[in-house]
C-alpha cells in the first residue's frame, strides 16, 4: 500500500523486519519525543526482543513506513479484543487497535505527521473487514489526541492501564471518510 501527499511524498508501509529495523527503532523509541512510547530506557537488545515478540504474535504486528524509500514511521495494529485492552472495554467485531511513531527529525516538514496518521487508517480500512480503529493514548498526549481528532476519532472515556492513564477512543470508516474529505 502507498499513499502519494502533495508536499510530503509518497508513503508506504512493509512488514518490520526486528533485526533488520532495530537500530532504527532503537534511535526513534528511546528519543525523548518518543517519551509516551514508554522505551526511553531500552537497549537495542529490548527493542530487537520487543519486536520479536511482536512478529511471532498472531494478534499483534509492526509495520514500517517509508517516506519516498527511507524509514519515516512506525506502525502497531492489534486485535482489541487479544492484546493491549482486554477488559477495559467490550471490543466489537470489527475493532482493531493501534499505535504509530513518527521518527524524529532535525528538519520537520509541515503535515507529515498527519499524512502519517492518515496513511496509517487508509492501510487499515484498506481490509474490508474492519470497521473501527481503537487508541488509547496517554491522557496527558494532547498533540496526538489533536491528530486522532483530525482524522476522525472520538474520545469515549478515560481507562487506567498497567502503565498510563489513557484516552479510549474510536474512528469508524465512516467518521475516517468524512474527516478526511473535510
Amino acid at each position: 500500500m502507498s499513499t502519494t501527499t502533495a508536499g510530503i511524498g509518497i508513503l508506504t508501509l512493509r512488514p518490520l523486519d526486528p533485526l533488520r529495523d532495530a537500530e532504527s527503532l532503537h534511535a526513534w523509541v528511546t528519543h525523548p519525543k518518543a517519551a509516551f512510547w514508554m522505551m526511553q530506557d531500552a537497549r537495542l537488545e529490548d527493542v530487537e526482543r520487543a519486536y520479536m515478540e511482536i512478529a511471532a504474535d498472531e494478534h499483534h504486528h509492526a509495520l514500517l513506513g517509508l517516506r519516498d524509500g527511507t524509514p519515516a514511521f512506525l506502525m502497531e495494529h492489534y486485535d482489541p479484543a487479544h492484546r493491549e485492552l482486554v477488559g477495559l472495554y467490550e471490543p466489537r467485531p470489527g475493532d482493531v487497535g493501534m499505535h504509530f511513531l513518527v521518527a524524529p527529525t532535525d528538519r520537520p516538514v509541515h503535515g507529515f505527521t498527519r499524512a502519517v496518521i492518515t496513511a496509517v487508517m487508509t492501510h487499515l480500512f484498506a481490509d474490508p473487514a474492519v470497521h473501527r480503529v481503537v487508541v488509547e493514548p496517554d491522557v496527558a498526549n494532547t498533540a496526538v489526541h489533536a491528530l486522532n481528532a483530525a482524522v476522525g476519532f472520538v474520545p469515549e472515556r478515560e481507562i487506567v492501564k498497567p502503565e498510563k492513564k489513557a484516552l479510549l477512543s474510536f474512528c469508524t470508516r465512516e467518521d475516517f471518510e468524512k474527516a478526511v474529505s473535510a
